[in-house]
């Protein structure tokens, strides 16, 4: 087994006959870019609340009485079904939240770890630090996909981070006639919407703040001129149109004579 260097690749190889055989290539580590989120509009969050008083656990929801009905939810989430929709608390127009005994808190801007801190805070009222624990994470990652993908529609993915192709992905892949170099992303920000036109081909993505997909980001993936002009997805299809258009055009020349 030798090993080579070339365009910043390593690339080893396998020596089983008199030619060289890579056997796999290993690319460079590249870093992932990875900001704080700050929660917006309209965004879910799972907000846990746990005291030593049954009372105060009572009047939060999570009394164990509740456990059965949360499994049942998570039962239902594995059906398709959105268990932090139901079980969580989302952002209003003014991105507040209204939780049990401490009232409307205003999350819209923050982090998860800032929320918890300021959910802390207003809980000492009621409760010694020692005695409550306090959990606050985003209710799973919804976006929605449309254009040239395989299955359109809006999806929720019960995890805290995924990439953008694991998002193509959950949409069933992009069709043969999108155009993977110009993808539009468009992305929510406390002050307003951005879009942006992103290259899936370029490897430097990885490196880039589109490389997660963030709550409610909306990906459109556009047809390449070849449907536009309305041909074919394939030689079969582009072949039957044609014949189909030949035929028309013949048919009305006849009419004609």
């Amino acid at each position: 087994m030798t090993a080579s260097c070339i365009s910043n690749e390593r690339i080893i190889y396998l020596q089983e006959t008199d030619e060289e055989i890579p056997l796999y290539t290993e690319s460079e580590l590249v870093p992932n870019m990875t900001e704080d989120y700050y929660l917006q509009y309209n965004d879910v969050v799972d907000i846990n609340v746990k005291t030593t008083s049954e009372e105060l656990n009572e009047i939060f929801g999570i009394a164990s009485g509740d456990q059965s009905a949360r499994m049942n939810m998570a039962q239902g989430a594995q059906n398709g079904g959105d268990i932090f929709f139901i079980n969580g608390y989302t952002l209003d127009e003014n991105g507040n939240v209204e939780i049990p005994l401490l009232g409307e808190i205003e999350l819209l801007g923050l982090t998860t770890k800032q929320a918890q801190s300021l959910i802390e805070e207003k809980l000492k009222a009621y409760v010694n630090e020692e005695d409550f624990f306090v959990r606050v994470r985003l209710g799973g990652v919804r976006f929605s996909a449309l254009g040239e993908f395989n299955r359109n529609g809006n999806f929720t993915i019960l995890q805290n981070r995924i990439s953008i192709f694991q998002a193509i992905a959950h949409a069933g892949d992009m069709t043969t006639t999108a155009k993977r170099n110009e993808v539009v992303l468009i992305r929510q920000y406390p002050e307003g919407t951005k879009s942006f036109r992103v290259n899936l081909n370029d490897q430097r993505i990885v490196e880039s703040e589109f490389y997660f997909i963030r709550p409610n980001d909306m990906l459109y993936a556009e047809p390449m001129k070849v449907r536009e002009l309305g041909t074919g997805v394939n030689f079969v299809q582009t072949f039957q149109l044609a014949v189909t258009t030949l035929s028309a055009v013949l048919l009305v020349l006849n009419a004609i004579n």
